[in-house]
């Protein structure tokens, strides 16, 4: 069995390849389960153990367990880590262990980018980046490969992290930290949350027509990026129906609030992909993809990362 190391991960996956796969694994489908969620009490506070399997029909069978600790933020350390483990389908044998946090933040990245290649305004140009964790650079990355982003805005409550991921690709792109969070957000094309917010960041009453609204964030019932009048605005697409219902943190408090039903979303990214539902609307609508993340997309994330390095002299 190898052992696939998180610089090899990110040599494998380049983002056109990847949200590709991506693509043909929502529209051929897996087998994937609902994704096991434990809550663990540890000494300094919450943390989250998940489990992640999916296989294929005949092919590769896979499962991660990632570990989420919200609180390393405060001693400097990513908030999640975790790995993958890749076997092969005709005798169930192992044939990698990956590592799982890299896999995760760019199959993250790659399937909201994904979602804004079919949803997003085909000349979207300005990009905000709300959250200064391990994923933004991802962001950036990944809808820069869908969509012709000139100009990036990074937002976050911590304003150094936010300067330092802007000067980092401030030879790509336009690219600037902003401390007025509405401001940034009426100017932007696609807005990409990827914070562990509880409470809205982001204001329906902000939202521009013709913008895309990008939710990755809140993982849990309990977490939130957006208010409800985010979604009543917008047509709302989602990972996986199962996913969303089960922790879709945005959409279930709009439900509770009375704001939303599980019936207007307007479709999922598999029935999207195949043509079953329509997309966007129209060049005026607002568009909103609601990720909390599935097994599929890190079944698909490790092949592909399989077959980059067996396809290597």
């Amino acid at each position: 069995m190898r052992t696939v190391t998180a610089e090899e991960v990110a040599r494998a996956l380049a983002w056109p390849a990847l949200i590709e796969r991506l693509a043909s694994t929502f529209r051929d489908g897996v087998e994937a389960p609902p994704r096991h969620h434990h809550a663990m009490q540890r000494p300094d506070g919450e943390a989250t153990m998940l489990l992640m399997p999916a296989w294929e029909q005949a092919g590769y069978i896979g499962v991660k367990m990632v570990n989420v600790f919200p609180q390393n933020a405060e001693h400097g350390v990513p908030a999640i880590a975790g790995v993958y483990l890749l076997c092969e389908g005709r005798h169930g044998r192992p044939l990698a262990c990956i590592d799982g946090s890299e896999l995760t933040r760019r199959r993250t990245a790659a399937a909201s980018a994904l979602a804004a290649r079919e949803l997003a305004r085909e000349d979207a140009e300005t990009l905000l980046v709300v959250g200064t964790g391990k994923l933004a650079p991802m962001v950036i990355e990944a809808h820069a490969a869908v969509r012709p982003i000139r100009r990036v805005r990074v937002w976050g409550r911590n304003v150094e992290k936010a300067r330092r991921i802007a000067a980092h690709y401030a030879d790509c792109f336009d690219c600037q930290a902003v401390t007025d969070l509405e401001a940034a957000t009426r100017e932007a094309d696609i807005i990409s949350c990827v914070t562990l917010a509880t409470e809205p960041l982001i204001r329906g009453a902000w939202l521009t027509p013709g913008s895309h609204l990008d939710l990755i964030g809140a993982f849990r019932p309990g977490m939130r990026e957006t208010d409800a009048a985010c979604l009543q605005r917008s047509q709302v697409f989602v990972d996986t129906y199962a996913g969303a219902q089960g922790e879709a943190g945005d959409i279930l408090q709009a439900i509770d609030e009375g704001a939303f039903a599980f019936e207007d979303i307007a479709a999922d990214l598999a029935e999207l992909l195949r043509g079953e539902k329509p997309g966007r609307q129209s060049g005026e609508a607002i568009t909103l993809f609601k990720s909390v993340g599935a097994s599929l997309e890190d079944l698909a994330a490790a092949i592909e990362v399989w077959e980059q390095l067996e396809q290597q002299p």
